[in-house]
């Protein structure tokens, strides 16, 4: 199954010269890397990132992460995926721009519903 996470410009930098992260300023502050499924993703987007341009959308396995990333309750009681450890950049199955439209919603390409 795959997971996603939503970088900004400077985050997906960050990952790609480094080679690993621990996510944005709230995923530090919370203690893990906060990613969504693709059912959850668009309101991800609206929730967290609405307005902003230039975000980058990367996609994991997650199977690939092992014990470090659990399911935990959130947002209305449904399970998301945190991870309890450093992204790395060789986890990154892909990744792609996720530009705004002329309506300010985020344009989701690929396989994403």
């Amino acid at each position: 199954m795959l997971i996603y996470k939503i970088l900004r410009p400077a985050e997906w930098a960050a990952l790609d010269a480094r080679g690993e992260t621990r996510g944005a300023p709230v995923d530090v502050d919370d203690g893990f890397v906060h990613f969504s499924t693709a059912e959850q993703l668009r309101e991800t987007a609206t929730r967290h990132f609405a307005g902003e341009e230039d975000l980058v959308l990367v996609a994991i396995e997650a199977d690939t992460l092992g014990a470090a990333l659990r399911w935990e309750r959130s947002r209305g009681g449904a399970l998301f995926p945190h991870l309890y450890a450093p992204l790395r950049r060789d986890a990154v199955l892909w990744h792609a721009p996720l530009p705004l439209g002329p309506d300010g919603r985020h344009r989701f390409g690929r396989d994403i519903p």
